[in-house]
């Protein structure tokens, strides 16, 4: 997803876009001894742990720290370290970290809904869970994250903290399937109340059917480019899902400001002011931090 194409789908919508860049040899069979069946679920581990409490992360590519570049690190969900194990290292808490590259709200709440890479394309059956592993076993790929979130919150009482960064991926999928390429105001509008309504459900999901009453916090996304305007664009659809997340008793942790105040040196370029990687979507190590430091910024 690197390109122009790219840029303006992650600007438009929520500024990040994750996709696999994955080839299509990978198979269920893959998943079920990577991401699916081997070892614990996210429950048993979060059970199982013996840590102060537990921090759950839920979204896409981003919280998982994906790198479109690091094809060859793909096999060993290891080598990718998001804001949630930052912010689990500074707490003291045992992070489970559930996101996957490509999910879309939709997908988010249904395993077999549209993605953008996570567990399908618009072109393919081929996802990122499908063929690699995640950080958390899911129980099978049919298992929905809101299914596992809601499982994990409902069984274990020591969860003190969950962050949810979801959204841009349907900003991706927008421009792919509207003849605008989501241009349109009418599109953007639609695509904007979709993510709201979607995380709405998710949230009020956390709070009502797995009777979760601790800290949720939501985290917005940062644009690419700031002096343009898909970064306003960007801003305007992460003031709305802010809108929805203190609606459902959530706090923000405010990712476009963090990366704003540091891009402004850059003219307002995060890939120039060395927050995203080059070539890239995805945030570099220092981006990582940022956004770490944004959520730390906001919890009890």
């Amino acid at each position: 997803m690197v390109g122009r194409l790219g840029r303006i789908a992650v600007a438009v919508g929520a500024c990040v876009v994750a996709t696999t860049s994955c080839s299509s040899g990978g198979s269920a069979e893959a998943s079920a001894s990577g991401s699916a069946a081997a070892g614990p679920s996210a429950a048993e581990e979060s059970a199982g742990t013996g840590s102060a409490g537990t921090y759950l992360a839920l979204g896409d590519s981003v919280p998982f720290g994906f790198r479109g570049s690091a094809v060859a690190e793909f096999r060993d969900e290891d080598n990718f370290v998001g804001y949630p194990e930052l912010v689990a290292e500074e707490l003291g808490l045992e992070v489970l970290n559930a996101s996957c590259p490509g999910e879309t709200t939709a997908s988010f709440l249904d395993a077999a809904a549209q993605s953008n890479g996570c567990s399908n394309t618009l072109r393919s059956t081929f996802g990122y869970r499908t063929a690699y592993p995640l950080h958390v076993q899911y129980e099978s790929l049919d298992q929905s994250q809101l299914d596992l979130a809601v499982q994990t919150l409902a069984e274990n009482e020591d969860v003190e903290l969950v962050t949810l960064q979801i959204g841009a991926n349907d900003a991706f999928l927008c421009q792919q399937s509207t003849p605008s390429r989501c241009a349109d105001p009418a599109d953007l509008q639609a695509l904007a109340q979709n993510v709201q309504a979607n995380v709405g459900t998710i949230l009020s999901a956390l709070r009502e059917e797995a009777g979760y009453d601790g800290q949720i916090v939501v985290v917005t996304y940062y644009a690419l480019d700031y002096a343009d305007a898909f970064g306003r664009a960007t801003e305007a659809l992460g003031g709305g899902i802010a809108r929805i997340a203190a609606a459902n008793g959530a706090d923000v942790a405010d990712g476009f400001e963090a990366f704003r105040a540091r891009a402004g040196a850059a003219g307002g370029d995060s890939v120039a002011a060395g927050l995203v990687l080059p070539n890239d979507v995805h945030p570099s190590e220092e981006g990582q931090q940022l956004l770490a430091e944004a959520v730390l910024a906001v919890v009890d």
